[in-house]
């Protein structure tokens, strides 16, 4: 017996990933992995790789809860920052922050999203996405304000698209949403290839935001 879809296991902590999330309308709960990154080795270093195999070996250490959550699908993410070859973490501080910055500064780089889901039975599917973003020049005040935020600190490349970030790039060409960590239409592809009925959770989404009749208008 096939069992109806019913939510999205989130097996990440991102509060980016959260939002849009609940913005598409799909039904999750949030189960953070524990996996330790720096200890996997991808058997393939290109960056396309490591977010896809990154992004499953999340998605696989969450896989025990679908044991009592059978309509549910796991869902793992990593995104990388990739600047002429060279994948840019997280900065381990100001300084490293700094310097990241200063070399995206004026060029384009490359973001790359991987999602992976995992459902009851061993189905798996990861898939990826890439957008080419480009930063405007900075001034050292400039960067030194930026860093001064915060912001900076716990984002791949030291900066977050969807904050005060925004103000330092200058273009993009791809998912605006894949830079913030989360490719929509990429996920909204791979549900459908779970034959996951979106209009359904839509229809399910709005009804539960619409506000009751009646009362003092």
């Amino acid at each position: 017996m096939v069992t109806a879809f019913s939510h999205i296991i989130l097996a990440s902590a991102s509060p980016r990933r959260k939002q849009l999330l609940e913005q598409a309308g799909i039904p999750f709960v949030v189960r953070p992995s524990d996996v330790d990154e720096d200890r996997l080795t991808p058997p393939d270093p290109s960056p396309p790789a490591v977010v896809r195999h990154l992004a499953m070996a999340k998605a696989r250490a969450v896989a025990p809860l679908l044991a009592d959550q059978p309509g549910a699908l796991i869902l793992g993410a990593d995104t990388a920052v990739v600047l002429e070859g060279e994948m840019l973490g997280k900065p381990a501080g100001e300084e490293e922050a700094a310097r990241m910055l200063s070399r995206l500064a004026g060029r384009t780089h490359t973001v790359y999203t991987a999602l992976a889901l995992v459902g009851a039975g061993g189905r798996e599917q990861a898939a990826y996405a890439a957008t080419r973003v480009t930063m405007r020049p900075m001034s050292p005040q400039l960067l030194a304000a930026y860093i001064a935020t915060g912001e900076p600190m716990d984002k791949a490349g030291a900066y977050g698209i969807q904050g005060f970030g925004s103000m330092l790039v200058e273009r993009i060409e791809g998912c605006y949403f894949n830079v913030v960590g989360l490719p929509l239409a990429l996920l909204a592809q791979m549900l459908e290839d779970w034959n996951i009925d979106l209009p359904r959770l839509w229809r399910a989404a709005s009804g539960r935001q619409r506000p009751e009749r009646g009362g003092v208008r």
